[in-house]
């Protein structure tokens, strides 16, 4: 089955805006996942595939007998479970877990736990972007680090995308000579989009693995922690949910004060590290981390999300309102 037509990226630039790629990607999506039922007990966090109408009127539920009250696509919260118990309902119609497959890439990288050489660090991606998957319901298959060198960076491709819906990499897509996964995505099937104008988080490579019968959607994540974190929440989530038939692809954004001034480049989307502080006056206001660096992992600990400035702004003031962007909303 083919996920995207051909031509879906043609004109991209070298430098794209993050809503031009998304924009262009997202309407091309069709859902690869098949449908199951599942027992009400099995399905938070799962997207509806089927819509759920009251079959009757139901005290205590402001439904007309007919009524739909659950769409398809929802991703279900515990409340959506409630509405199905409510109307009768003891079974729903969901999408099956997404097929990833997950690799890290880089010699740098060792196993968390094993002895480290000169020079290496542990592979944390690995394990965070894997619960990331986990987390809104895709069955993440983590298949190790891949070497610095493209045959076997392609083999691994190549291999996962035989048995796997999505193939999602970490690592060794920017522009240095040990960055094999650009070379092998082009090897191995399209390359649609490589940069983003966002900070963190510019090497992303979006594209297709070739495979018979269609393409494997492809998603290579950048190495440093702080950018997989930001480009899984505002790239990678909202393909893998269109590819697991939602339709609320956005993440839940809060308006807010910033408690902080900032400066920063025209026509970048830039997102900073920001924890949430009650002012003299009762309201939520985001205070930035005082680091920037993307490899800073402490920064996600000591952060409750992300502050999106968009392209046009160059300089934020104390008091100006913000987006927000809590970790959880993954």
């Amino acid at each position: 089955m083919t996920q995207l037509t051909d031509d879906c990226f043609a004109g991209a630039g070298a430098l794209t805006p993050i809503e031009a790629a998304l924009d262009l990607i997202l309407p091309r999506l069709v859902p690869v996942t098949a449908e199951e039922t599942v027992d009400l007990a099995q399905a938070l966090g799962r997207i509806l595939r089927r819509d759920v109408a009251a079959p009757a009127d139901v005290p205590g539920v402001a439904a007309k007998a007919g009524t739909v009250q659950l769409r398809a696509g929802r991703r279900l919260g515990p409340q959506d479970i409630w509405l199905a118990a409510a109307l009768g309902a003891t079974r729903l119609i969901v999408s099956r877990p997404l097929r990833v497959a997950l690799f890290s890439t880089g010699d740098e990288l060792a196993p968390p736990g094993a002895p480290l050489a000169p020079g290496q660090i542990y592979d944390s991606n690995g394990q965070t972007v894997g619960a990331l998957l986990r987390r809104f319901g895709a069955h993440c298959t983590y298949s190790g680090i891949l070497a610095d060198r493209q045959a076997e960076v392609e083999r691994a491709l190549a291999s996962a995308a035989a048995e796997h819906e999505v193939v999602v990499t970490s690592g060794g897509v920017s522009t240095g000579e040990e960055d094999h996964v650009k070379a092998a995505l082009e090897a191995l099937g399209t390359l649609h989009v490589w940069r983003l104008a966002i900070k963190p988080g510019r090497p992303v490579a979006l594209g297709q693995l070739r495979r018979d019968g269609g393409g494997v959607p492809f998603i290579g994540l950048p190495g440093n922690p702080v950018a997989a974190m930001v480009t899984f929440l505002r790239v990678a989530r909202p393909i893998l949910l269109a590819l697991m038939g939602g339709s609320e692809l956005e993440p839940v954004r809060y308006r807010l004060r910033a408690a902080f001034e900032h400066r920063k480049k025209r026509e970048r989307r830039e997102f900073l590290r920001a924890r949430l502080v009650r002012e003299p006056d009762g309201a939520l206001a985001a205070v930035k981390f005082p680091r920037e660096g993307a490899g800073i992992l402490s920064s996600l600990v000591e952060a409750d999300g992300l502050v999106e400035l968009p392209e046009s702004l160059t300089r934020l003031e104390p008091g100006a309102m913000v987006d927000f962007l809590p970790f959880d909303a993954a």
